[in-house]
């Protein structure tokens, strides 16, 4: 290699740092030292000690640092930066305080990543010592400098101290505005971050697309659509309305104040839609359970070219496991092992839960034990999985090993939901109560309306309704919407129709629009042949404008989905399906089954009653399935609604008789039918 001078060696050390190549730099280090004698010069062994920190080589770092007799502050910053850049922020504040050792004063790019350091361990005392170090050197008044301290404040929950600092810089830049409203919604005080906006206007501020990010955030935070509209038509008289970092925030802001539409109009004006606006959108359906939705976006996506990324993957899962979508949810992580963001920690655990809400536990078991790495999310979606199957020992069992999962994921609130929703389901009800009762002494998890839900839950399918009720009077706090809901449910399952009209009174209260809550009080009193009172439930509807919503299940047979509501003869093949149906009641009478007219909703003959029953959406749908689907493979039923009695017990005949897995899923939970048995145990 031809003579280098110093300053094209400095320039290929550089090279190494912009291309983040070790090797190149370890070459130019090389070549340094073979043609300089040592000691090297100060800028060069700089070069080196920000080339080596910069690459994440920490040790070679402070070897290069050790062999420079005259080190300054640039050669101590550039090691504090790439340690800080790095994420190994102890090591860097440790680099800082052994600079200040040798009487080295620290310059305007020092502290900033002193403070980020400090900010990032959650270290305010020692960001309080850095600030005191900042104000006797004269730089706290430097704009970055002061902008660290800021945000170290505000990172590290001293919103007072921070405020102050703010206060204090005499020339804030546009920078240090958006710390402080970007912190201030991530610190959970959006309305500070909407007042600071106003003040930033006020003083002649020219906001950025980060500034306008940081408001909606804020609107959003606190539901305010009004205000977060103002802000569209201001962006668009300031000329961002095609700046997509600023679109994308305006899909986010109007999703979640539940404005789904208008978030579907910015997405639609975007010229060049980046991932982000793709993901956004995506996360807009999801957020507002339109899961259909969410998605045609993804088939978007793949008809425009445009590769996925893993945020896409794991949303689109999470839209097929709440669609129960078992043959796109499997399409999907086919795309997921092609692309190669299967083992993503965030696409994996969607993997988990898909496969667990669609009924394929052992699918969901197989993706769970490859994962290299788990989180909260991934454990918790296994163990609701097994809940779902009402497997309560397997989620024991499952949270067991969390647990001892090398101490490093601690149970949290969802998981003890969904633990208490396992034994509900399992009829589990001592081991239920445990958990509840030694949440906050074992756990230190402090019971919320989910948990209190699930153990009204957990009585009422026990029998124990009276008891749940109890226990509902006896809460901490007034019962939501899921409580009362519980107990309800308790109520009609075991015909108590006095205490089920106190639920369904104080539901009335709570969410008064809600037809499904009518429908079971009107059904309860029906079934108890009270057939005025139902009647009475059923015109007190009608006069508030209250519409009953149509029950439906649907099958999904070589990606087409078949929908069919109760008393259903509009599929083109219906003659089939009577037939089948017709065959189906014949030998299931011969094999001892008894309809339950009890589920019938109307004052009736009992053999009008008898074909009401015969003819619910759950049937239909199994009969398209046995004959529309080759023999062998499992036909995969999903309900909007939860599925009656006699349904259920039809169809633990169906699965003896024709000798198939029968898996319906309805807004309740999982039935696996299989030999005449249901995994449910009946509790249904």
């Amino acid at each position: 290699m031809p003579f280098l001078n110093t300053n094209s060696l400095a320039s290929l050390v550089e090279s190494a740092v912009s291309t983040h190549s070790s090797h190149l730099g370890r070459a130019a280090h090389a070549q340094i030292i073979k043609t300089l004698d040592a000691p090297l010069p100060s800028f060069l062994s700089n070069h080196l000690v920000n080339m080596y920190s910069k690459l994440d080589l920490p040790n070679s770092a402070l070897l290069v640092l050790s062999l420079t007799p005259t080190r300054s502050v640039v050669t101590w910053t550039s090691l504090i930066a790439g340690s800080v850049q790095n994420g190994h922020f102890a090591p860097a504040l440790l680099h800082f305080a052994n600079m200040l050792r040798e009487c080295i004063q620290p310059n305007d790019f020092t502290f900033p990543c002193a403070f980020k350091a400090s900010a990032s361990l959650l270290f305010p005392v020692t960001g309080k010592q850095v600030h005191a170090i900042a104000v006797k050197a004269g730089q706290i008044r430097d704009v970055f400098v002061g902008c660290g301290c800021f945000d170290m404040y505000c990172k590290t929950g001293l919103w007072d101290d921070a405020s102050q600092v703010f206060d204090e810089i005499p020339q804030r830049n546009i920078v240090m505005w958006n710390a402080y409203m970007s912190n201030a919604v991530l610190g959970g005080r959006p309305r500070h971050a909407i007042v600071k906006f106003m003040d930033f206007l006020g003083v002649g501020g020219k906001p950025d697309s980060i500034t306008f990010c940081a408001f909606l955030n804020a609107c959003s935070d606190m539901w305010v659509l009004e205000l977060g509209r103002q802000l569209h038509g201001f962006v668009i008289r300031y000329g961002f309305g095609n700046d997509v970092s600023v679109m994308n925030g305006l899909i986010d802001f109007y999703g979640k104040c539940r404005d789904v539409a208008s978030s579907a109009i910015v997405f639609d004006r975007i010229s060049r839609r980046n991932d982000v606006s793709w993901c956004s959108m995506m996360a807009v359906y999801m957020q507002n359970d339109e899961e259909e939705k969410a998605c045609e976006v993804f088939l978007q996506v793949r008809k425009v070219g445009l590769e996925p990324n893993d945020f896409m993957v794991s949303t689109v899962l999470s839209a097929c496991a709440g669609l129960s979508g078992f043959e796109l949810g499997r399409s999907v992580h086919a795309l997921a092992v092609r692309i190669c963001v299967e083992g993503n920690i965030f696409v994996g655990s969607a993997l988990v839960d898909m496969y667990g809400k669609c009924g394929i536990i052992n699918d969901a078991e197989r993706i769970f034990e490859e994962m290299t790495n788990r989180n909260s999310v991934t454990w918790n979606a296994m163990i609701s999985g097994y809940a779902h199957q009402g497997h309560a020992d397997m989620a024991l069992a499952l949270f067991e090993d969390m647990r001892s999962d090398n101490g490093e994921i601690t149970p949290n609130y969802v998981t003890l939901v969904c633990l208490l929703s396992a034994c509900s389901r399992a009829g589990a009800v001592q081991k239920g109560i445990d958990i509840f009762e030694s949440m906050r002494k074992r756990f230190g998890i402090e019971p919320g309306p989910e948990h209190y839900a699930c153990v009204v839950d957990l009585l009422g399918r026990a029998g124990l309704v009276e008891h749940a009720y109890e226990f509902v009077k006896k809460m901490p706090f007034q019962p939501t919407i899921s409580v009362w809901g519980a107990l309800l449910g308790a109520c009609r399952m075991y015909r108590k129709p006095e205490l089920g009209k106190i639920a369904a009174d104080n539901l009335f209260k709570l969410d008064p629009n809600d037809s499904g809550n009518h429908v079971v009080l009107s059904n309860m009193f029906a079934a108890a042949g009270r057939w005025e009172e139902a009647t009475l439930v059923r015109k007190e509807m009608k006069e508030v404008g209250i519409k009953k919503g149509t029950g439906y299940s649907w099958i999904t047979v070589k990606n087409a989905v078949h929908v069919f509501h109760a008393k259903d003869t509009s599929h083109e093949r219906n003659s089939e399906i009577q037939g089948m149906l017709a065959k189906l009641r014949k030998e299931m009478e011969e094999a001892g089954y008894n309809p339950d007219t009890n589920f019938a909703l109307f004052d009736l003959e009992e053999e009008e009653k008898i074909s009401e029953v015969w003819y619910h959406s759950e049937k239909i749908a199994l009969a398209f399935g046995l004959i529309a689907i080759p023999p062998g493979v499992p036909i995969r039923i999903t309900k909007n609604l939860r599925i009656c009695g006699d349904c259920h017990s039809a169809i633990k005949f169906i699965s003896g008789i024709v000798g198939r897995e029968i898996i319906v899923r309805d807004n309740n939970r999982f039935h696996r039918f299989k030999d005449g048995l249901c995994s449910c145990r009946d509790y249904w």
